[in-house]
This record gives C-alpha cells, structure tokens and sequence, in this order.
C-alpha cells in the first residue's frame, strides 16, 4: 500500500462509508488519516454506539467525523441523536449534501413534540439535499421547511401524520419527481400538487378510508393502498397503476382516459362495482391486468361480482398479453351465459400468459368452459397457471373438479400447469 499514489488509496476510501470502517482507517496511519477528508459519504448503522465506552456522547462523535470531511454529500444516520445534535451536524455539512437518510425514531415519542427546533425543522438546514429519506417519522405539526428547490426524492417510512403538516412538508419540495410513503397512519384527505412527479407510492394504513387527489401531469407509476376515494384526472403518462384497500372498502375512482396505461392492479376486499366498470373501462388499452378483488357491494353487505361476458371484456381490451385472475372475476366470467355470445371469428388477439386463481368447485362445468375457452379463442397462448387455493376437500365436487383441472393439464402439458 505504501507505493500506491495517493490518488489510488484516495480512490479505494472512497468506495467506504461505514463510521466503524472510516474510524479503524483513520488509526492506520498518517498518510490515511489525510485523505479522510476526500469522502463523500458516512453511514451510522444502527449498532454503531452500542458498545460505546468513549469519551464523548455519539452525537458528538459523529459531529467530529463530518467535521473532518470536506464535501460530505451522503449522510445515512441509524444510530439514535438528538435534535441539537442533527443541527450541529447540519451546520457543518448542510451546504453540500445531497442525500439524507435518518432513523428518527419519535413516532411514539410526544416529547418530540416539544423539541425546539425539532429534528424535522433542523432538516432545513440541507438547503441543497436532492433526495431525503426519513424513518419513524410523528408529523403531527407543519414542518418548520423552506422550499427545498434541488429536492427529488422524499421518502418517509412509519409515521404518524396529520394532514395540513404533511401537506406544508410537500408544498415545500415543489420539484419532486418520486414521492413514496410507506407505513403511514392518520391521513385522511391528501392533495399532492406537484408538476414534476414521476413516481408515486402511498401506503396508508388504519380504517382504509382515505380520500386522494392527484393533480400530478407527469406521473408514469402510481400505487395507492388504504384509499376510499381516488380522484386523478392528468393521466396522459401513467403507465402503472396499482389500487389496493386491505382494510376498508374502495367507493369511488376517478381517472382521466389511461391511453397510456401498461399495467392495471385492482386489489382489495370490496370494490364498489361501479368503481370496478370505470377501470375496466378507462383501461382498454392495459397489457397486463391483474384483478384480486374478493366482493362488490356498495356498502357493509358483500355481494359476489355480477356476470361479466367473456367476449365483451377481451373485445374491450385488444392488448392485453398477461391476465391474473382471482376468484371473484374469474367466477363472473364463468356464468351460465358468460360464453353465449362467441361468434365464429372470435380471437383473443395477444393474449400470451394467464393464471386463474381458484378457490371453490362450485358451478365447476362453466368453470372448465372458461379455461377451455381461453385457450380455444387465446390463439398466441404460451403459458396457463391454474392456481388451487384454500379449497375446502370436504365435498366430492372438489376431488371431481380437481380430476377435470388434472386432465385439463394432461391435454395441454405443453402451455397448462397446476400450482
């Protein structure tokens, strides 16, 4: 190593960001301990304190390790701190980085309510950051940010919010172009106005009942989960959409034409079946539709999907290649008059993979129809999934199904498995 030029060893210490590593590093020797200063990252993982017996306090610690860097452009903190100790940090290294990702850890903490500043309003001090990532995050009081300008990326992972902070936090990064938040609870109402969103992914959860307006005319990728109500009218760029409620029921959607949509997912207990028709209807253009919706109904009665033609629904999607299809749906098209109204020159155009979902031998000989027809009229079929899942064998009809799927697979084992 001593041969090596500088600009090499410079090059290898670059490539570590690791507290431990860079602390071990800057003991080897003198020659090492000068290029220290030419690293553009340090990670605090978050062990990184636990056997401390040092002088000094961690946030100190890590105050002395920024201090000696020149440009630190990414700063990822696991390891817990103290809101005085982000700001010292900040106040250091604020001007050039790039990238923040904290572990803050107050979600459950109200104390972190009275802090001043609190470790959110300190944040303000990386004027320049291009991507920010937060972990265990209480919002429940407007973020104390000025605009964030260079802002791309904001991610927040478990947290606690309330609507007008976390609306004040997202007004203030008016250039974003990914927004993910994860694990959130105490959202009620959110309108996201942002004009270079691309990529958008909100997981609510609690009751499921959220409301969501989207006034984004960029966005490529959404995916919502724990939202009632979903109004997003630019869509002239979404190419993905995912739709899920785990826990409440999905009463109303409302999307611009989604000419430009790829992939469909619609998930959940209960869908409102007029909700269900308006995406199925707004996404004729979809290549690959995945639908795992268990029942309709409007309100606290579940209902089973009403009748849905087979020929209708693949006429009004022409494009559609792949096809994940769940219980309820696959039921629907498996009624008494779901196939009545094929007509010889019938094709299902591209069609190339589908897996069915299935979990009940009830009115299994329209079953089989269905899985028949697929294949018939799916003249570009390469792959069939028939998934088994949870059905009850108690009954005969199940072990009699079972014999026709297996037969099934037997006369097609070159496109059809069972899983």
């Amino acid at each position: 190593m001593d041969s090596l030029p500088d600009a090499i060893i410079q090059y290898i210490l670059s490539h570590m960001n690791n507290a431990r590593d860079v602390a071990i590093c800057n003991c080897v020797s003198k020659r090492w301990k000068d290029l220290i200063p030419y690293l553009k990252s340090l990670y605090f993982p978050r062990n990184s304190f636990d056997n401390h017996n040092c002088r000094g306090s961690s946030d100190h610690i890590v105050w002395k390790m920024i201090s000696s860097v020149d440009c630190l452009e990414d700063l990822v903190v696991y390891s817990p701190f103290s809101s005085a100790g982000l700001a010292s940090w900040l106040l250091l290294a604020g001007s050039t980085l790039k990238h923040l990702e904290l572990r803050l850890d107050n979600l459950a903490e109200f104390q972190a309510c009275l802090e001043s500043p609190s470790k959110l309003d300190c944040i303000s001090s990386a004027k320049n950051l291009e991507s920010l990532k937060l972990w265990g995050v209480l919002m429940i009081t407007s973020p104390n940010w000025d605009d964030f300008q260079n802002l791309r990326n904001l991610e927040i992972v478990g947290a606690r919010l309330e609507d007008p902070a976390l609306s004040t936090a997202l007004r203030a990064c008016p250039n974003l172009t990914k927004l993910l938040l994860l694990g959130c609870e105490g959202v009620t109402s959110l309108s996201v106005e942002l004009p270079h969103l691309e990529q958008c992914k909100l997981d609510f959860y609690g009751a499921g009942n959220s409301s969501l307006s989207l006034s984004c005319p960029k966005i490529e990728c959404l995916e919502v989960q724990g939202c009632s109500w979903i109004r997003v009218r630019e869509t002239e760029c979404l190419r993905n959409l995912s739709i899920s409620n785990n826990a409440g029921r999905v009463y109303m959607v409302d999307f611009g034409k989604l000419a430009a949509l790829e992939y469909l997912s619609i998930r959940g207990v209960q869908w409102c079946w007029d909700a269900i028709c308006k995406m199925l209807q707004w996404s004729s253009e979809v290549n690959h539709l995945y639908m795992k919706v268990e029942f309709t109904g409007d309100f606290d009665t579940l209902q089973p999907f009403p009748e849905v033609d087979f020929v209708d629904f693949f006429n009004n999607h022409p494009k559609l290649q792949k096809f994940d299809i769940h219980g309820a749906m696959f039921a629907a098209l498996c009624q008494k008059n779901s196939l009545k109204n094929v007509e010889s020159g019938f094709v299902i155009p591209c069609l190339e993979e589908v897996v069915v979902t299935v979990r009940s031998p009830l009115n299994a000989e329209q079953k089989m129809s269905t899985l028949e027809s697929l294949l018939k009229y799916g003249k570009n079929l390469k792959a069939m999934v028939v998934r088994i899942l949870q059905m009850k064998s108690s009954h005969s009809s199940s072990d009699d199904f079972f014999d026709e799927i297996c037969k099934f697979r037997c006369m097609n084992r070159k496109i059809v498995r069972i899983e």
